[in-house]
């Protein structure tokens, strides 16, 4: 099973709870409907990884940063950033044809994540990902459709969620594909705060 890191603790999440169309922008740009309910979906603890590969066997992977939760005692205790990766080709196709999209999102090493740290009281925050040092995405919560604790309520209506679980809120536009030998950072803000960094290679 894979874990992350919570301030000083080593948690293991029994899944992944995403959410999808969270961010008017990204809706836009892959020409998407804007959803009449919230769109989630479930990654199991399998897609969690340190590495970001590029390609997934012969499938090209792309990125999607997201500002990201982490569940205890059922209330959002921690906050951190992923990134969501995707078989963007596969998904479209079985989007097409109105089939699931596990193929292109569940796999493994589909989920990396920074540590977790303890959320602020206000559940404001703006975070970034830089690649080779030029700004890919940029996100607010201020910009997201439905908040953190609106996300939570709506998981709690169908779903039990563990301590460790961690919900993905859903990526802002400028996804893109991953490129093996880039370096990607992220970081998130609380205010003018720097909350936390974060790098990763692809490989």
């Amino acid at each position: 099973m894979h874990s992350v890191k919570f301030v000083n603790e080593i948690v293991t999440p029994s899944k992944v709870v995403c959410v999808g169309r969270n961010y008017a922008a990204h809706i836009a740009e892959l020409n998407n409907e804007t959803p009449t309910s919230m769109v989630l979906f479930v990654k199991p603890n399998s897609a969690l990884t340190q590495s970001l590969y590029a390609k997934h066997g012969s499938e090209q992977l792309h990125y999607e940063a997201e500002l990201c939760f982490l569940v205890k005692n059922k209330q959002l205790a921690g906050v951190g950033l992923g990134l969501d990766l995707t078989k963007r080709d596969l998904q479209t196709q079985l989007k097409q044809k109105s089939l699931p999209w596990e193929r292109a999102k569940a796999f493994d090493g589909a989920a990396l994540f920074t540590e977790f740290v303890p959320v602020n009281e206000s559940g404001q925050y703006q975070f970034s990902l830089h690649i080779d040092g030029k700004l890919a995405q940029l996100g607010d919560t201020q910009l997201m459709i439905h908040t953190a604790q609106q996300i939570l309520a709506e998981i709690n209506e169908f779903m039990s969620l563990q301590d460790g679980d961690i919900i993905m809120t859903g990526t802002p536009e400028g996804v893109g594909k991953v490129i093996s030998g880039a370096t990607f950072n992220v970081a998130l803000k609380d205010g003018s705060t720097q909350v936390l960094t974060h790098q990763w290679q692809a490989i």
